[in-house]
């Protein structure tokens, strides 16, 4: 492969070029690409101390900060491998991702110590090995974030890798089963780097405010392309998102850009117009939807707060990256849309269960080949070989295109509901149950049905103050879906109560189990 600077390699270009520009923050500390690149290289340096070897695994339990920055570029410049874990998993669930890639050593959040406890006597990680990070004294066994890095030069680390190298072992999020490993190398990220920066239009003169977390593809792709291009990364390092405080930090830290998922939107538009005209956001040219299926009232709400900024969607995947993106000028016109192939990525396909292509219109299940997709699952060569159709990649997803060559994702493969024979797909009868004025959030999943072998149910959580009846939902949906689609019942919870992922999915699997 020709070569491809890394994303270490990329921060040391920056620190000569740009030494005292701000490279990355979060919204209480910041570093001049100059500090950055030296806190990262004696990082890289400590880990190699360590006894850790090119091609090692280390793995991350954090919640969002700027070390990640800093994590990041270190692993990237020692040839190591990051495995950053979703921080809500709990003991057992971190213990099968420690196993499953077998590391090495593992960085883990003063606040998520507790994660770690429960499984310490059951990890193979040799003691001197386990890293706390956090500004409290570091708990007997572990070493001290800040007192690796002390102990360590800030000179280039000796390690050299290669574009075809695993940089990151990305675990998906495991809303159909156990997570899985998505192995994603160095090359790739550079290539979705340079395709990033030329289809969404970024420069270094961009600031980017990283909210999902940085144990998600999002954050980690976005943060590689603007730090690529010697733009600044500032990282929301709050642990819940509030959406006052988000407009708020939108306007201190002068962003240009951020991405977020439909539930994150949704939230900030619930907030009173005196709130909104609070923070005025004329900073932002650019905001992204994304990590979930974007309902039509909800991209409509965002484009008019926001209107001095371009809206996008993307359509991807930890293992896909990037595949379609729905631009500025299409939001309109292509409303409910992820829009066309991604440039640089090659042509979508849309298969029926015999690996046909589907009639223009018609479901059938998306399979991409991107130039950045990932190298396979760890370990699991079957699962890998399941996933393509020669060098197209499926996630699993259901899509339609139209004769524009559109794309609109109708649901997960593992969410169609099957009732009486139909194929109903949920975010179809979501889309229109979210229209409802009383509705702030809804799922609808499958319940188990005697004669249908499968009905329609809702769980749906209300705007705040408002209150209505099944009856009353169902009969919205009398007027706006088929009568085979139409909820057979409907429940109303709290968002407590909802399950989802760290991004924001909502987890069908779990409302389906709770049945």
């Amino acid at each position: 492969m020709t070569p491809l600077l890394s994303m270490g390699e990329t921060l040391s270009v920056n620190a000569y070029l740009y030494p005292d520009k701000m490279g990355a923050c979060d919204l209480r500390r910041s570093m001049s690409f100059r500090v950055w690149n030296q806190r990262a290289c004696r990082l890289a340096n400590a880990l190699l101390g360590l006894g850790l070897v090119k091609g090692d695994r280390i793995a991350v339990l954090a919640y969002n900060c700027v070390e990640w920055m800093e994590i990041y570029a270190a692993t990237a410049k020692a040839g190591l491998v990051a495995v950053p874990i979703n921080f809500r998993l709990l003991g057992d669930d971190v213990l099968y991702i420690l196993n499953d890639c077998a590391a090495r050593a593992l960085i883990v959040q003063d606040e998520l110590l507790d994660s770690v406890a429960a499984i310490r006597d059951l990890l193979s990680i040799p003691g001197s090995n386990l890293i706390h990070l956090g500004p409290t004294a570091a708990p007997a066994g572990f070493t001290a974030y800040e007192s690796l890095l002390g102990m360590a030069a800030d000179t280039e680390p000796p390690a050299k890798t290669k574009p075809e190298d695993t940089w990151v072992l990305m675990y998906t999020s495991g809303t159909t089963g156990k997570p899985k490993g998505a192995m994603r190398s160095h090359g790739s990220h550079a290539l979705l780097n340079f395709a990033t920066l030329l289809d969404m239009g970024f420069s270094r003169d961009d600031t980017c405010l990283l909210v999902m977390p940085m144990c998600h593809a999002n954050s980690l792709n976005f943060a590689s392309a603007f730090s690529y291009t010697g733009a600044t990364c500032c990282v929301y390092d709050r642990k819940s998102f509030d959406p006052e405080h988000m407009l708020q930090a939108l306007s201190e830290t002068h962003s240009t850009f951020t991405s977020l998922v439909p539930t994150h939107y949704v939230m900030m538009m619930g907030l009173s117009q005196t709130l909104k005209a609070k923070y005025p956001a004329d900073c932002v040219r650019k905001l992204l939807i994304s990590s979930a299926p974007a309902r039509r009232d909800t991209k409509i709400a965002i484009m008019e707060q926001f209107r001095n900024s371009q809206l996008l969607e993307l359509y991807g995947s930890t293992e896909q990256g990037w595949a379609t993106l729905l631009r500025p000028s299409e939001q309109l016109s292509k409303l409910g849309s992820v829009g066309r192939e991604f440039t640089g990525s090659g042509r979508i396909r849309l298969l029926d269960e015999e690996g046909c292509e589907v009639p223009e219109g018609e479901v059938g299940e998306l399979y991409s080949r991107t130039p950045w997709c990932f190298e396979g699952y760890w370990n699991l060569p079957e699962k890998t070989a399941e996933a393509f159709r020669g060098s197209y990649l499926s996630v699993g997803d259901m899509a339609r295109r139209d004769a524009d060559g559109f794309y609109t994702l109708v649901d997960r493969k593992n969410n169609m509901i099957i009732s009486g024979g139909e194929n109903i797909y949920p975010s179809e009868i979501e889309n229109v149950l979210g229209g409802h004025p009383k509705i702030r959030d809804v799922a609808v999943i499958g319940r188990p049905d005697a004669k249908w072998g499968e009905a329609v149910h809702a769980v749906v959580i209300l705007r705040e103050g408002e209150t209505t009846t099944e009856g009353e939902i169902v009969e919205w949906c009398s007027a706006r879906l088929a009568k085979y689609k139409r909820p057979k019942s409907v429940a109303f919870i709290a968002e407590s109560e909802m399950p989802r992922t760290a991004t924001g999915k909502i987890q069908h699997r779990i409302l389906k189990s709770r049945q």
